[in-house]
């Protein structure tokens, strides 16, 4: 059937913020479906909350609605803008529970808007636990058994059926949010309390375990006419027990018999038609006894999901695109294939090569948290690696995480041999107690165990997992040994061809090889290349990804490497640029990252040079085959990426736009004779060079807070006394600012140089006067060498001390005097010039008592590009890249940056709700995944957009709870004045409550957690607080107040850390009390149709 032509407007929910569980995948399947839409001649409608995703880009949807998808908000858009139909199944959870909560307000009935890709009840029947079941067992399928409670007392009477271990899962929920396994009463009381109050509905499953059983999962897809194909099945290498997203994923499934495959496939096209998916894809997990072959169904997803996204990217296949396609009725067989360009879309996707996914975690930025993996998932990004064999797919996906990881290198030393004097019993029983848990290292652990002789029997019963991939790892562990034993005998020739081609084969990186020879990396690089000479040249080819294992032939370069006969890469004569992407999501890093490198391919493509996209991520749209001219799947390795410009010759390698990821390699790619576009790897170095740096700031005149470098502890404590306390310290070299602290005393001093880092000479940490309240100043600026224009300059709303990644901020500034401002316009263009910088320069300042001091510089893209470009109008990353390649800002129009008349304000999401017992004050360490962007005329409403953004609805009444440390006291004063002056009660601890009341305030004193109860926490409990500001200093006071914060985490009842928070939060509530809500789309805000 051909496209309905009953509807002309389509309104599309995104994901809003990135967070654990919802990452960048819906960033890539939202931009997918804007496109796919467009396309067809329909007027698309966009409300996302998220500034850092491509798909939020004035070009992308006709309306762009940047506001918080909140039910009001969501509503104001449908009234103002009156689409035809909505589709909710590109936004994973959020949109999902948003359209449902319009149904039951009865909001798309009033204005007469279809929902279209899923129907309410197909979304009720797959989401809600319950019907679910009921569903599975009309059709004849087995479901782990399980009951539905919306009490405490409910899911006890349900546990007297199903035991321990049980598995509580909070229903409407994503990425197992609040979801866990419960071996003991006490550990399900608490489970099911977070699990209730983590579901919207308040209702949680209390299922029984399946723990140990093998999980699978197949991407289903199906049309109004009732075709069905199956895209990928995808097998978890981890068993059941282990959220999907926290898994290693292999595609296609390696362990199932055909048998049971064909089981699985004719259970998931039961179960869709069952649920009513009417279009679209959707996600169905299984679970499968290993001893017997018992299948049972897990869940369904009626939506794209995480997995979609990596089966799009392992298969070649755009689910997302084609689900987009369906939903407006075209039906598979009328859509072409764009890859083959002459299959259809009812043509099952075949595959010739494996896929392995492995997931990035954070733990490190989160001391306290617990890094067990269970059934709520914790990882932050993933990566994918694509190779002939499962062996050469794993090592590639291992040298792509980034974490210093090149093979399996053993975590007890045992890389070139088991030492005879080790107790091999004693070594063997720590590995049993290290894979007993599932960790994100148990990898590397079972490495160590097969080098100290367990059987894959032992390991199997340890872990569930299963003995085929055991075996496979342990031929890679077997291997290494025969290259150990060349070692010290190479001669000038170098390692044998065979052996080198063979480790090649299976996988071994360059980096590897050299650990375990000895060697230099530089070494094995050049034995390669001379292996690739001559008459039986065997070296690095490349292969396309086709959709049908060579079938028919694939028009779209989408490359992997391996090691065999016949390359496919056949490279054009063209003109054409590199592009380095940000490799995994991690927390420092996100999709603004890959924001930037999208528009870098888009500059390209607008002046007639190809693009060449490196890139390890499977959820970002850099890694969607028709981002740029030609996509290499591979990891971002000094060994993958030279390969790659040797294939290739390009003009020039981009690496400013991916992060920390591209310019790791910014020296060793230009040692190699690669032209770096943009600022040269001598000015990144002197930026981020400490000495260097401070030489910059001195010939500019240009003022630093004093600071120091330490090589060892008592040059830490030399350096600290002469400077004075406070001080920040942290390891040079980083990003997301890793092992950052503030120390208030000598005793925090010596703890953090004892704990945190070990000081030497190669290594030395850095010391810092830490600039006490003083206002913190994010500014991003383009240069073309010339001319330098100041693009953005950013007030942060907490003050300097919060990691800019962490802290709120306003553009235009709403504190700052016109001279400061000013002044920072003229340092940045000072430094741009000084630097030579071409491209993109991001800088940070702190403005106390009048004086600016410079915090630090980094001349490349920084995560705020993407907030800029749509506060002011200009895609920055864009203009950069034609900057790059010889455009001047001139030719470009651009030498003044526009002064918006509107405020936008950037607030940043933090993922503490996954991660028990860990404290939400923030610091110097960056610790959110994510961030929302609220735009409005005043200040106040754009920053009670961005607190609503990122789930914290600010109150208009109630009881404000207030306990501050001394020197922040006249600060709460005017806040809790202001509050009284709105209509709240005030409440505060003693030390507050005696100034506020000494202030002819009134207050009620409440009593601190250890003072005796009924005390704060009771209070936040019952519901009796509405919003809590709580600022501490020393660490004794921190852990007293710990629960405070937790509880109002839990409750989800705001809370500010700081001051500048809670005097914003005050002025957004008088905002709120005064004018009702308004939304403007991005277009109108910057004048363009």
């Amino acid at each position: 059937m051909p496209r309905r032509t009953d509807i002309r407007s389509i309104l599309l929910i995104g994901s809003g913020p990135i967070v654990i569980g919802q990452a960048c995948e819906f960033d890539y399947s939202g931009t997918q479906a804007c496109k796919a839409l467009k396309e067809e001649g329909y007027r698309v409608i966009l409300i996302n909350s998220n500034p850092a995703t491509i798909m939020t880009d004035p070009d992308f949807a006709d309306r762009t609605y940047i506001e918080p998808i909140t039910l009001d908000a969501v509503e104001k858009v449908i009234e103002c803008e009156r689409p035809d139909a909505l589709l909710p199944t590109m936004g994973g959870q959020t949109a999902l529970n948003t359209a449902i909560g319009l149904a039951k307000r009865g909001v798309l009935e009033k204005f007469g808007v279809k929902l279209i890709g899923a129907s309410i009840d197909a979304i009720h029947k797959a989401e809600d636990r319950d019907a679910f079941r009921q569903a599975m067992w009309k059709i004849g399928l087995r479901v782990p058994d399980s009951g539905v409670a919306t009490s405490l007392a409910e899911a006890e009477r349900e546990l007297e059926r199903i035991r321990f271990p049980a598995i509580v899962r909070p229903s409407f929920t994503m990425g197992g949010t609040g979801g866990n396994i419960a071996y003991n009463i006490e550990e399900f009381r608490t489970q099911v309390e977070w699990g209730l109050s983590m579901s919207p509905v308040r209702q949680v499953l209390i299922e029984q375990s399946v723990i140990g059983w093998k999980e699978f999962e197949l991407e289903v897809m199906r049309d109004l006419k009732d075709n069905v194909v199956i895209i990928c099945p995808i097998e978890n290498l981890d068993p059941m027990g282990i959220h999907t997203g926290d898994s290693i994923t292999v595609a296609p499934a390696l362990t199932l018999t055909d048998k049971e495959y064909q089981l699985m496939r004719d259970a998931a096209v039961r179960i869709i038609r069952e649920i009513g998916v009417d279009t679209g894809g959707s996600n169905i997990q299984f679970g499968m006894n290993p001893a017997n072959g018992e299948m049972v169904v897990i869940e369904m997803n009626p939506r794209v999901s995480r997995s979609s996204a990596l089966a799009s990217k392992a298969t070649g296949f755009p689910i997302a695109k084609i689900a987009a396609k369906l939903a407006v009725g075209y039906t598979l067989d009328e859509i072409t294939n764009d890859i083959t360009g002459v299959t259809k879309a009812s043509f099952e996707p075949t595959i010739d090569y494996v896929v392995v996914k492995i997931p990035r975690f954070a733990f490190q930025k989160f001391p306290g948290a617990d890094p067990t993996l269970t059934t709520q998932m914790k990882s932050v990004g993933e990566v994918m690696a694509i190779g002939r064999t499962f062996k050469e797919s794993l090592q590639k996906a291992i040298r792509s995480m980034e974490i210093d990881q090149f093979g399996f290198s053993s975590k007890m030393g045992l890389d070139l041999g088991v030492p005879p004097s080790l107790d091999r019993e004693e070594a063997a029983e720590q590995v049993r107690k290290a894979v007993r848990t599932p960790l994100p290292d148990r990898l590397w652990r079972l490495a160590d165990g097969m080098r100290l002789g367990m059987s894959n029997q032992e390991l199997f019963a340890l872990t569930k997992i299963d003995p085929w991939f055991l075996e496979q790892i342990r031929e890679i562990v077997d291997f290494e040994p025969k290259i150990v034993a060349e070692r010290g005998m190479i001669g000038t020739a170098g390692l044998r061809p065979e052996l080198l081609l063979e480790a090649k084969q299976l996988g071994f990186a360059d980096e590897r090889l050299a650990q375990l020879l000895g060697v230099p990396q530089g070494t094995i690089r050049g034995w390669r290349s001379a292996l690739s000479q001559g008459t039986s040249a065997r070296g690095v080819t490349y292969k396309r990804v086709d959709t049908c294992a060579a079938e028919f032939e694939a028009h779209t370069p989408y490359l992997y490497s391996t090691y065999e006969q016949e390359c496919e890469a056949r490279p054009t004569g063209k003109k054409k640029v590199v592009i380095l992407g940000g490799g995994p999501n991690r927390i420092g890093q996100g999709i603004e990252f890959d924001y930037c490198c999208v528009h870098a391919a888009m500059a390209l493509r607008e002046e007639q040079i190809e693009t060449i996209m490196v890139n390890c991520n499977p959820e970002t749209v850099s890694t969607d085959y028709d981002t740029s001219d030609r996509l290499y799947f591979e990891p971002l390795t000094e060994e993958d990426v030279l390969n790659i410009v040797e294939r290739e010759q390009p003009m020039g390698v981009v690496l400013q736009f991916g992060g920390q990821t591209p310019l790791k390699l910014a020296l060793s790619l230009s040692r190699a004779g690669v032209n770096i576009l943009g600022t040269s790897p001598d000015a990144i170095d002197r930026a981020e060079d400490r000495a260097r740096f401070r030489e910059l700031l001195d010939k500019l005149g240009l003022r630093q807070a004093e600071s120091g470098m330490a090589h060892s502890v008592e040059e830490a404590l030399k350096i600290a006394a002469e400077i004075t306390y406070p001080v920040m310290v942290r390891p040079s070299y980083v990003l997301g600012g890793r092992s950052m602290q503030i120390v208030y005393d000598e005793a925090g001093l010596l703890q953090y140089m004892n704990s945190a880092v070990k000081a030497s000479a190669q290594h030395p940490v850095l010391i810092d006067k830490y600039l006490r309240d003083a206002i913190e100043v994010d500014a991003d600026a383009i240069s073309d060498g010339t001319t330098v224009v100041v693009a953005g300059i950013m007030e942060h709303i907490e003050e300097a001390g919060v990691h800019s990644g962490d802290s709120a901020c306003s553009l235009p500034p709403y504190t700052l005097d016109s001279a400061t401002i000013e002044e920072i316009r003229r340092q940045m263009t000072a430094l741009a010039l000084e630097l030579g910088v071409i491209g993109l320069m991001n800088a940070q300042f702190a403005v106390k008592d009048q004086t600016i001091y410079v915090l630090e510089v980094n001349p490349r893209g920084s995560r705020t590009v993407p907030f800029v470009s749509k506060a002011i109008g200009v895609p920055l990353a864009k203009l950069a890249m034609k900057v790059m390649v010889g455009k001047s800002l001139q030719q470009l129009h651009f030498t003044t940056a526009p002064t918006p008349t509107h405020l936008s304000v950037k607030e940043a999401v933090f993922p503490f709700t996954k991660f028990a017992g860990v404290d939400v004050l923030l610091g110097p360490e960056m610790k959110s995944t994510g961030e929302v962007m609220g735009i409005d005329s005043d200040f106040g409403w754009a920053f009670v957009k961005s607190q609503a953004g990122a789930g914290a609805i600010l109150p208009t009444s109630g009881t404000a709870f207030l306990s501050v440390k001394s020197e922040d006291r006249a600060g709460a004063c005017d806040v809790a004045q202001r509050l009284v002056a709105l209509g709240f009660r005030i409440t505060a601890t003693s030390g507050t409550a005696a100034y506020l009341t000494e202030q002819g305030m009134q207050v009620d004193v409440v009593n601190k957690v250890q003072e005796g109860r009924p005390h704060i926490v009771d209070h936040i409990k019952n519901g009796e607080v509405a919003l809590v500001v709580n600022t501490v200093r020393t660490a004794s006071a921190q852990t007293d107040s710990l629960s405070i914060r937790r509880e109002a985490l839990h409750k989800g009842v705001p809370y500010y850390t700081t001051m500048r928070g809670a005097l914003a939060a005050v002025m957004g509530i008088e905002a709120l009390l005064k004018k009702g809500l308004a939304i403007r789309a991005l277009q109108e805000y910057h004048r363009v149709n």
